[in-house]
């Protein structure tokens, strides 16, 4: 019952991690629409990028805490690109560059959500296979 439990854990950190990007993705959008001026849609970026991150090293530690060695391995890329653009200094969107790197931003947010559905669809894959043993 706690590994199903867990699966649970991690099932709502996936959908947490999929809002936050998508919110990202819509704000880009919106400026690419010209719905939105680049100072609020970088600041509304901005805002929500750590979050994004702080959730997935959550999310990595807790499959390392709870045996889930797989899924932590799955886990392992998006958190290193995280920790480098973090290093880097990358991980904010700039008002000034915001549109030169429009389609950049736009794809890396694109790939976080593929990498994300997947891992959430074996996450759900794991949680059904848990509560059918």
């Amino acid at each position: 019952m706690a590994d199903l439990f867990a699966w649970l854990i991690s099932f709502f950190l996936l959908i947490a991690l999929l809002v936050l990007v998508m919110y990202q993705l819509m704000c880009l959008a919106d400026l690419e629409f010209d719905y939105i001026n680049p100072y609020d849609s970088s600041a509304r970026i901005n805002m929500v990028v750590l979050p994004e991150y702080i959730t997935q090293a959550v999310l990595c530690c807790f499959y390392l805490l709870t045996g889930h060695w797989i899924m932590a391995l799955f886990c392992l890329p998006y958190l290193s690109l995280n920790l480098r653009l973090y290093r880097q200094g990358r991980h904010l969107v700039d008002v000034t560059e915001i549109f030169n790197l429009l389609s950049w931003e736009k794809k890396q947010r694109l790939v976080k959500l593929f990498y994300l559905v997947f891992t959430l669809f074996l996450s759900v894959f794991w949680m059904i296979y848990t509560s059918l043993d």
